[in-house]
């Protein structure tokens, strides 16, 4: 059994000490991902860190790892889930912006505010952002649309989703909800089917 992944007593494990990495991020930016603060969080000490990860860098690139695999790769994968049609499709993708088991905002807010000081992690946010444009440009051209216009309007509805991200919009869910028919018109050209929005809606009424 991988050590990372099981609790190993005073040690704490190397999960345990990614999970507080990632809070301590979210709070207060990568200068508080520490290896001492991190210890005292946990209760742990501090050389106990050294069992799961070789230094702080390497705990570092774990949470670039955990960021890239969570947002990125299921942003890919919904855009390549089943649908009738492209308004299904993108309705599929939207399924990232309201839960946060398929896509962290926040974890994404946090990377893109650490990718202003380290040039090394801009160029893995650029790598994302071109992974996930490529994926929705796909998207639109496996409903039809030719390169161009599938890329500009993947370039429509990713963007305006990192505006909301990168603006740290508020938006009751509610409301949200009922701009989603529109705002899939406009990304596709194409209005949603009532049994679409629906079962779209049931996904996330329950939240």
């Amino acid at each position: 059994m991988d050590e990372n992944s099981v609790d190993t007593g005073w040690r704490g494990s190397g999960d345990r000490w990614l999970e507080a990495a990632y809070e301590a991020l979210l709070e207060g930016g990568v200068d508080a991902v520490k290896i001492l603060p991190l210890a005292k969080r946990l209760k742990l000490s501090r050389t106990s860190f050294y069992w799961f990860f070789k230094d702080r860098e390497e705990l570092l690139a774990a949470l670039i790892a955990r960021w890239r695999d969570k947002n990125t790769g299921n942003l890919v994968r919904r855009s390549e889930a089943y649908a009738e049609s492209i308004a299904e499709a993108t309705l599929n993708v939207f399924d990232c912006w309201l839960d946060t088991d398929l896509f962290d905002a926040q974890f994404e807010f946090a990377v893109r505010s650490w990718a202003i000081q380290s040039d090394e992690i801009l160029k893995q946010v650029r790598a994302a952002d071109t992974a996930r444009l490529d994926a929705l440009g796909r998207m639109f051209e496996r409903f039809g649309q030719e390169p161009e216009i599938a890329d500009v309007r993947a370039r429509t509805l990713y963007l305006v989703q990192i505006g909301y991200i990168s603006m740290q919009t508020q938006e009751a869910l509610e409301l949200r909800l009922r701009r989603i028919p529109e705002y899939v018109t406009i990304f596709t050209g194409r209005q949603p089917q009532q049994r679409e929005i629906e079962r779209f809606l049931s996904r996330h009424r329950s939240r």
